[in-house]
């Protein structure tokens, strides 16, 4: 019999946060306390929930048009507008997804062909990098440094750039360490994406969950928006992992494309999903602060409590993680994080799961209440105060 499976996706390698939660699975331990994984520990606000539970009351089961429900994309387009300065289309521009995760993989099918190469600044989220793969791009890894707070440089992105350049990943708020784009910093980006005609895919889905300024969109800086496909969704600023809920906007000629590719593959993104976010973009605003301050009350909690055990860490602003480094330990990231559970009962996610830039670094979230993460703190304090720190050793 001749091999079944395709040589693309053997040669994917599987995400390197499961290895973790495999392990606590395994551990089958009460005591354990697992600080990894990415996800709002807020129950869906009430209201919200009460509008799901009030369309499937309604018998409102069926199937919506393909790109959404046409009054949730007009609510999409508000929200954006009033949050973000933003306008696009309804009824073109703005295509309902199952989970941003869907929209980023059928935004970069939809605009490269093989050969084509995606720009994909490290550390970030896992997908970026097999999705690309699986759209026939070749990734081109940008790593980022610690030195400048994981921000993405103008020279860093030159130095990438070659003629068969396409896209560019703008990941921030960023998953994992937390950094976030100012405006000053998405005008430079802005002029190397202008010279060399590029386009942009920024995911924003972490928009709301910024600690200083507002989030502001590449889509804001002149002449970005027709070069933009921006992403976004209802996971992590509405607590809605479950609901599986996302949308992408950007020029009619680029979502039309990825609305074929959803057609086929999806038909439509989750009814009664759809009917509950409309109610969270109309009356959540006050919900999403309120998880904004707790989530900045422990990332304040977290910093101090790094300092007082020597751990390193750049001030993150952006999403719910910090990226502390453990290179003076002379462990690897895996050592680290494996010891650590191990000893501590305390699971954390290893900085290389995200690329190899995060290589002595750690990815700490803080969706956790604060009194699990005072205790989380205590054995990460007694852990470290066990081990020798290597002299001299570069962040």
């Amino acid at each position: 019999m001749r091999n079944p499976l395709s040589k693309t996706i053997v040669e994917i390698k599987p995400s390197g946060i499961r290895k973790y939660f495999d392990i606590v699975s395994e551990m089958n331990d009460p005591d354990v306390i697992s600080l990894g994984v990415g996800e709002p520990d807020f129950d869906t606000p009430w209201h919200i929930r009460d509008e799901g539970i009030y369309s499937l009351e309604k018998g409102r089961t069926f199937y919506t048009a393909n790109a959404g429900l046409l009054e949730l994309r007009e609510e999409i387009n508000r929200y954006l507008n009033r949050r973000f300065d933003l306008n696009y289309d309804p009824k073109n521009g703005i295509l309902v997804t199952v989970g941003g995760s869907e929209a980023i993989d059928i935004a970069l099918r939809a605009m490269v062909d093989p050969g084509d190469e995606v720009i994909i600044p490290q550390p970030s989220y896992v997908s970026y990098e097999p999705c690309a793969v699986l759209a026939g791009a070749k990734p081109v890894i940008i790593e980022l440094k610690n030195e400048n707070q994981f921000r993405l440089t103008a020279a860093e992105l030159e130095a990438a750039v070659t003629d068969k350049t396409k896209v560019l990943i703008l990941p921030f708020p960023n998953n994992p360490t937390g950094a976030v784009m100012e405006r000053k910093d998405l005008e430079e980006i802005a002029k190397v994406i202008e010279k060399h005609d590029i386009f942009v895919l920024s995911d924003e889905i972490y928009a709301e969950l910024c600690y200083t300024e507002k989030h502001v969109s590449i889509a804001n800086i002149p002449g970005m928006w027709e070069r933009t496909i921006l992403i976004n969704g209802f996971s992590k600023s509405y607590a809605m992992t479950g609901w599986r809920l996302g949308f992408a906007c950007g020029p009619v000629q680029i979502i039309e494309q990825m609305y074929k590719i959803h057609q086929f593959c999806i038909m439509c993104a989750p009814t009664t999903s759809q009917y509950a976010a409309i109610d969270a973009l109309k009356n959540g605003d006050a919900d999403v602060q309120m998880m904004r301050d707790s989530y900045n009350q422990r990332r304040r909690y977290l910093l101090n409590a790094f300092r007082e055990m020597g751990l390193e860490c750049f001030e993150p602003f952006g999403a719910f993680y910090m990226f502390p480094c453990v290179k003076p330990f002379g462990m690897t990231s895996d050592e680290f994080a494996t010891k650590l559970l191990h000893e501590e009962k305390l699971a954390v996610v290893p900085g290389n799961a995200f690329g190899d830039s995060g290589e002595g670094f750690l990815r700490i979230s803080y969706a956790y209440s604060l009194e699990k993460l005072k205790i989380a703190m205590g054995r990460l304090g007694r852990f470290v105060e066990r081990l020798p720190r290597s002299q001299g050793e570069s962040v």
